[in-house]
């Protein structure tokens, strides 16, 4: 067949075929190479197959449908479970690109000696797999922003505690630089201290800011 003049959809449909046929030797020749290069650090051994596998699986439906909804999900869940978590970004990457790597050369033995229907499968193919690393990657990200700054705010709270002197005294150390978004935690934070201590004073001590 002509793959200049096949449907794209026939492509695609032709590629789902051959990857779920391949499931199982694709699935063990990826763990192998990112066993080799040290990739799996932070994943738990006992819930590797299991990720890898829903991994190869999403992918394949991607493909399939060539809607993303679901690998945005998984790549959320992976996140918020702490799959992720303790990873670089240079691992995560390494694994997208190593699937990729281990279904690209399956293409290259499939298509063997066929330049023209081999072009076109990487034309279906990569596309999906570039969309899929960056889905990832931005799930990545996301998470460890959010890490970031549910630390920043836990440093802020400890860095700023309300201290009760005596009886209806309160005072408040503050050190270091004061934007907008930490002020209006210290205001906050000094407001919930005089309702549960029912102060009548509250002093701020801002010897430790650098700049007022």
């Amino acid at each position: 067949m002509d793959t200049q003049r096949q449907p794209g959809n026939a492509i695609r449909s032709e590629l789902v075929a051959h990857f779920q046929k391949m499931r199982e030797p694709l699935l063990k020749q990826w763990m192998q190479l990112m066993t080799s290069e040290g990739l799996l650090t932070g994943i738990a051994a006992g819930e590797t197959e299991n990720e890898l596998a829903t991994i190869y699986d999403t992918r394949v439906r991607c493909l399939e449908t060539g809607r993303y909804d679901e690998a945005r999900a998984y790549a959320k869940a992976l996140t918020e479970r702490g799959a992720l978590r303790g990873m670089t970004a240079g691992q995560i990457v390494g694994v997208c690109r190593s699937l990729c790597h281990v279904c690209g050369r399956s293409l290259f033995d499939l298509y063997h000696g066929d330049l023209a229907r081999l072009n076109g499968a990487l034309d279906v193919y990569e596309p999906v797999a570039n969309r899929i690393l960056s889905i990832v990657v931005a799930a990545f990200i996301e998470e460890k922003e959010k890490t970031v700054r549910q630390q920043q705010e836990a440093i802020r709270e400890l860095s700023t505690p309300v201290l009760q002197l005596r009886e209806g005294l309160l005072i408040l150390p503050i050190i270091g630089m004061i934007d907008t978004q930490r002020a209006r935690q210290l205001t906050e934070q000094l407001l919930r201290a005089i309702r549960a201590n029912r102060a009548r004073v509250a002093v701020l001590d801002i010897t430790g800011v650098a700049a007022v």
